[in-house]
């Protein structure tokens, strides 16, 4: 779902298709019949931007089904794996009882020191947290912050009374009650009416999902884009997880979701990020509109007390000491007020609205082409109230190149004369002419090294970025401004050791990189780091990245680099190939592929299980012997390898020490998967169906409620953003969504320029169903006008049976698809697709909603 595997990750597709060769069942449900769906055993059309409605449906119906009430399997893994027994707060309230929104709605007003995070509404999540017993004695956590006491006080501050649970699964507000009245109006019917699949479709994946989930089979969902580019985006996400948990599908072989990521380190991006919002690992960015005045302010506010996640003031005070060095100091926080920190939303859409408004002054755009990104006509309006903008590209792009061959300057409607902005532009190399690594959507690191030679002046990223951070700190050195400080104090060095020979003039070491991510003990670089378990608050560890700690164990151990399969017929997880975040683990959670007493669901889903009789070392530290047992498998364990099955945790303690030995899920707090997502989730605990911004009917399930309450539009009122008037406006009554090209990458910057690529895909298409075409006279390869309200482009007419009509809401609803891969630079050129799209998108992740908005189609 949300995928069209066989043509957008074709390399990744090979292993469903062998599994489909040992007997697996392969399902795809997509408003488009791809090549994914030739090859699956079905396939079930869906309206774009109403997953949640399909999923939910497939929710309710597998929890009023024989299978899952009558068989232990899925009571075992749900009410000791994940939260369905756990007991909310009596003052929750859920969108069946207040006509389609939660508890906790209020309205949103934008700050004036940055009024571009575009909220519609906001949620206080007070009401979803858990019902729970009397809060442990002991000071307060203001108190440990005044007093700067240590961060184990201050995690046992943080401390809350134990969760109240129901096993019974009877309690009116526990988790499951809440669930299947949630749920409960997510019939066939509805599905069918809300989705336009045909119920006898829909009912076929429902049986196919129970008959492959429980002790013996599994089944795994893999999404991409078009799970992800909604107004609720990341709960389509999360109702995924949701289903996966309940029907006993995560953490083991052959289940779980897979995030099909649009490029090979794009998990990496996010991995040590490229993001506003967070830092590496995942670690919140600091900011200066939260409570995150002092670091004890910020672990305060971003550290549970309990559950590996508690590691937090390790992981900070390490990374701070990687960024700072020697002037990093218990005394001084380890330099965190040095750290820059975000005053809101500074994602792609939230800055281009910014730039609009003179707001942003310069821009550096590297591998990326937003000149034909999300709404284009206002981006590039907003690139022109620059000042000064860098590209860094392969081939002069769109961006380098809207300044005079944008369609609003060969029209005439803007003149050259009237655009600012100097532009510098950087050739860059490509990926094989220098060395680094990837990170894929697998989590695995894969290094990679020079294949030839960068041609003329080209230079690589790094090059670019070192040496601009060479000259800053050059610049800031004599400063006397507080601010400069952070600056000044910046440890900065990746420059080639003596007798190692750069790739390029000025280049860097990219393994010193490598190492400087890995992690090190302070003042000994040469002193790699194991994995994350050696990291310390104190100072005394240095590392970028705590979730990749391990992967450069030692100087002569580039673990990321290595190449070797598992033997044929050995049931592995290949961990000699590459090395996978975390801890070189292929299957997270996997503590919840055995049962409750550590043994293996079933020998044919033999993953990790507890070997009682495994002779334990004595503690390292102690010297004290080890009972016998540990955790083993083909997989590394994700769990305390000593821990047994029969381990009661301490209610008093903070980390790891409150969990028992059956709580598999070690990154939540109470070591339980989240069914009910009571914090970290801006727009509900529970996924709601809601329609897109743009959207021809109106909402079945909530009338009052037509889209998410707390989504978010940027530039709202602006005449660079406009949007549909209504829902089922006349002027637009098809839905539209946007694919990729096997042929064809992303905006086109590294496929339009050749030769033999361009010659596959040579011109933009639409695609659009047979009836829709008798509709308006366009026939196969007529060129055709495609209308939003922001703008509009031309194409080709593709007419198929592949993508077509539906019945939705009582409308008959024609489906278009339009891949986005053009624009005017290049071999092969066309109308820039993204031209047509909003700046609306998701609360948690800002991400716009490309898959489903309105259009209006005619014959050119």
């Amino acid at each position: 779902m949300g995928s069209n595997m066989a043509e957008c990750h074709p390399v990744a597709f090979r292993w469903p298709m062998k599994a489909k060769l040992n007997g697996a069942k392969i399902i795809h449900v997509d408003p488009r019949f791809t090549r994914t769906s030739a090859v699956a055993d079905f396939h079930v059309p869906i309206r774009a931007g109403s997953d949640i409605a399909f999923l939910g449906g497939l929710i309710n119906y597998v929890v009023h089904s024989d299978k899952w009430n009558k068989d232990p399997f899925f009571k075992e893994y749900t009410v000791h794996y994940t939260n369905l027994a756990t007991i909310v707060n009596e003052d929750y309230k859920d969108t069946e009882d207040l006509d389609g929104v939660f508890s906790g709605l209020a309205a949103y007003k934008e700050p004036d020191f940055w009024p571009f995070n575009g909220n519609l509404g906001r949620y206080d999540n007070k009401t979803w947290q858990y019902e729970r017993g009397p809060k442990p004695a002991g000071p307060s956590t203001e108190e440990i912050i005044k007093k700067r006491g240590s961060f184990d006080d201050l995690l046992h501050s943080l401390r809350k009374g134990t969760a109240k649970t129901d096993p019974t699964l009877q309690h009116p507000r526990c988790v499951f009650q809440l669930l299947k009245k949630h749920f409960s109006r997510y019939t066939p019917e509805l599905v069918e009416q809300i989705c336009g699949s045909p119920k006898e479709k829909f009912l076929k994946v429902a049986e196919a999902l129970l008959e492959n989930s429980g002790r013996d089979r599994t089944t795994a969902f893999a999404y991409a884009v078009a799970w992800t580019q909604h107004t609720y985006g990341v709960q389509i996400i999360s109702c995924c997880a949701l289903l996966e948990q309940l029907t006993g599908n995560m953490g083991r072989p052959g289940g779980g979701i897979m995030a099909l990521r649009g490029h090979s380190a794009i998990q990496g991006s996010t991995d040590v990020p490229t993001l506003y919002h967070s830092i590496h690992g995942y670690m919140n960015a600091p900011s200066a509109v939260r409570p995150h005045d002092t670091l004890r302010d910020y672990l305060a506010a971003e550290t549970p007390p309990t559950g590996y996640w508690a590691n937090g003031p390790k992981w900070m005070v390490s990374y701070l000491k990687s960024v700072y060095g020697d002037a990093a100091t218990p005394e001084n926080d380890f330099g965190y007020d040095w750290h820059p920190k975000i005053l809101g939303d500074h994602s792609h859409i939230a800055c281009f609205a910014a730039m609009n408004e003179g707001k942003i002054k310069g821009a550096v755009v590297v591998g990326q082409n937003p000149a034909t990104s999300l709404n284009g006509t206002a981006t590039r309006r907003a690139l022109r109230q620059l000042d000064w903008l860098v590209v860094k590209d392969n081939w002069l792009t769109e961006t380098a190149t809207h300044w005079y061959l944008a369609p609003e300057v060969k029209s005439g409607e803007t003149k050259i004369a009237d655009i600012k902005t100097e532009i510098f532009f950087f050739p860059s190399t490509q990926i094989a002419e220098y060395d680094g690594s990837f990170t894929n959507t697998q989590r695995m690191l894969q290094w990679h090294s020079m294949a030839a030679k960068a041609p003329g002046d080209c230079r690589t990223d790094s090059w670019f970025y070192h040496n601009l951070a060479k000259r800053l700190k050059k610049a800031y050195a004599d400063s006397k401004l507080p601010r400069d400080q952070g600056w000044q104090k910046v440890t900065w060095d990746f420059d080639p050791d003596p007798g190692e020979a750069p790739l390029y003039p000025g280049e860097i070491s990219a393994l010193k990189v490598l190492r400087e991510i890995n992690g090190y003990v302070t003042g000994n670089p040469k002193q790699h780091l194991k994995g994350f378990g050696e990291l310390k608050d104190d100072g005394s560890t240095t590392c970028a990245s705590w979730i990749y700690c391990g992967c450069y164990p030692a100087p002569d151990q580039n673990l990321t680099a290595r190449r070797e399969p598992d033997p044929p017929g050995v049931p592995g997880a290949h961990l000699k190939w590459g090395w996978a975040w975390p801890a070189n683990r292929r299957n997270i959670y996997n503590r919840a592929s055995a049962d409750l007493n550590g043994n293996p669901w079933s020998e044919r889903k033999r993953w990790v299980w507890w070997d009682q009789h495994f002779v334990n070392p004595p503690d390292p530290k102690t010297g004290k012997p080890i009972p016998p047992g540990k955790w083993v498998g083909y997989d590394v364990p994700d769990f305390t390898l000593t821990m047994p099955p029969s381990h009661q945790g301490k209610p008093d303690g903070i980390i790891m020490e409150p969990l028992s030995g059956t709580d598999a899920f070690i990154m939540r707090p109470e070591g339980k998967g989240w069914i009910f997502v009571p914090s970290g989730l801006v727009d509900g605990p529970f996924p709601t169906h809601y329609e897109p911004h743009e959207s021809p009917v109106q909402n079945l399930l909530y009338p009052k409620q037509q889209s998410s309450p707390v989504h978010k539009v940027w530039s709202q009122g602006k005449p660079w953003n406009p949007l549909a008037a209504a829902v089922g406006d006349p002027k637009y009554p098809y839905v539209i969504t946007t694919y990729r090209l096997t042929e064809h990458y992303l905006a086109g910057a590294m496929s339009r320029w050749l030769p033999w690529l361009s010659e596959l895909q040579p011109e933009l298409f639409i695609e659009l169903g047979r009836g829709l075409a008798k509709e308006k006279g366009i026939n196969n390869l007529d060129y055709v006008i495609i209308t939003t309200p922001r703008s509009h482009v031309r194409a080709k007419a593709l007419v198929t049976d592949r993508i077509g009509v539906m019945k939705v809401a009582g409308k008959t609803i024609h489906h278009v698809g339009m891949p986005w891969h053009w624009g005017w630079m290049g071999l092969s050129t066309g109308d820039v697709v993204n031209d047509l799209t909003s700046w609306v998108g998701d609360p948690n992740v800002s991400i716009h909603e490309g898959k489903a908005f309105v259009c209006n189609v005619e014959r050119a």
